[in-house]
């Protein structure tokens, strides 16, 4: 059990009793990242794993020193903000037991922080549904069990910020493991939220970006190639008709579509050979001695 906290010292009050009477013999570490509460000593009093930051890094960067610490062949990932019920991880080990290799716990309308928030959430999920194909009931929740060997191909892919959930999902469709989502309540979160409205919600817009280029750049350029070639192609009609010339414009806009598409075609390889790069050490299989 990994758990991110950033002055998270009432929820890991309300939340670690929870998971260690559920879990006595279960792995549980806290990634104390850049607190300057008591969030590491109440870890500590609970009998929890901690790793300290001398500062802050990012939610990302501490779910990332969370699994490679983890010892476990399964690893559970839940917010230390007291959102999060412990009574519902044998659900999700349920499922993950079903033959999924990543379970999220997902949340309902009810369960995001604003009404703004739920809207852009709620645009990532259809977003991604569109781009995977498949039906992302919660694309950003941090609630979640996976394997760890699927888990850690993907370490060095994961950003250091908020959108570590984006990114893991994405890969986990991409690589072809099963992914599961289960509906889960969330209470009300105790302290301060660490996302900042102007600050993260510019970077969370560019999520939207990430998904595409993640997946399947294809899915983003090639509709935007398209999108160029007609408007070249009308407006050459149009000064064809008008003035009997094909217009800079037309030229202008001719080029940006076969630029972008050709943007598109290498950003497809090289996501392949990312993808490639990540899998490599299980393809290779074990070194005799």
């Amino acid at each position: 059990m990994i758990l991110p906290a950033k002055n998270e010292a009432e929820g890991l009050r309300r939340t670690l009793p929870g998971i260690r009477a559920l879990l006595p013999d279960a792995e549980l570490i806290v990634v104390d990242d850049g607190s300057t509460d008591e969030t590491a000593t109440v870890a500590r009093e609970h009998g929890a794993t901690v790793l300290s930051s001398p500062y802050s890094m990012g939610n990302g960067a501490a779910i990332k020193r969370g699994a490679r610490a983890a010892s476990g062949d399964v690893l559970m990932f839940m917010d230390a903000d007291g959102q999060h019920d412990a009574a519902l991880i044998p659900a999700l080990i349920t499922r993950l037991e079903e033959g999924y290799d990543m379970v999220v716990g997902a949340r309902g309308w009810d369960g995001q922080a604003s009404v703004g928030r739920g809207l852009a959430n709620g645009l990532y999920n259809r977003i991604a549904s569109l781009m995977t194909g498949f039906q992302v009931a919660d694309l950003t929740s941090g609630f979640r069990v996976v394997r760890a060997d699927k888990f850690k191909e993907f370490l060095h892919l994961l950003p250091n910020g908020f959108s570590y959930p984006t990114t893991i999902t994405m890969a986990f469709f991409r690589s072809a493991y099963g992914v599961a989502y289960h509906p889960i309540p969330v209470a009300k979160r105790l302290g301060k939220s660490h996302i900042r409205p102007l600050r993260d919600g510019l970077r969370f817009l560019l999520i939207i970006f990430k998904i595409a280029t993640l997946y399947s750049p294809l899915k983003l350029f090639l509709p935007t190639s398209l999108m160029f070639a007609l408007l070249g192609l009308g407006n050459y009609a149009y000064t064809y008709i008008t003035a009997g010339r094909f217009t800079n414009m037309s030229a202008l806009l001719l080029s940006a579509a076969v630029i972008v598409f050709l943007i598109g075609l290498i950003s497809e390889q090289i996501t392949g050979l990312t993808y490639l790069a990540a899998r490599a050490p299980e393809q290779a299989g074990p070194k005799s001695d």
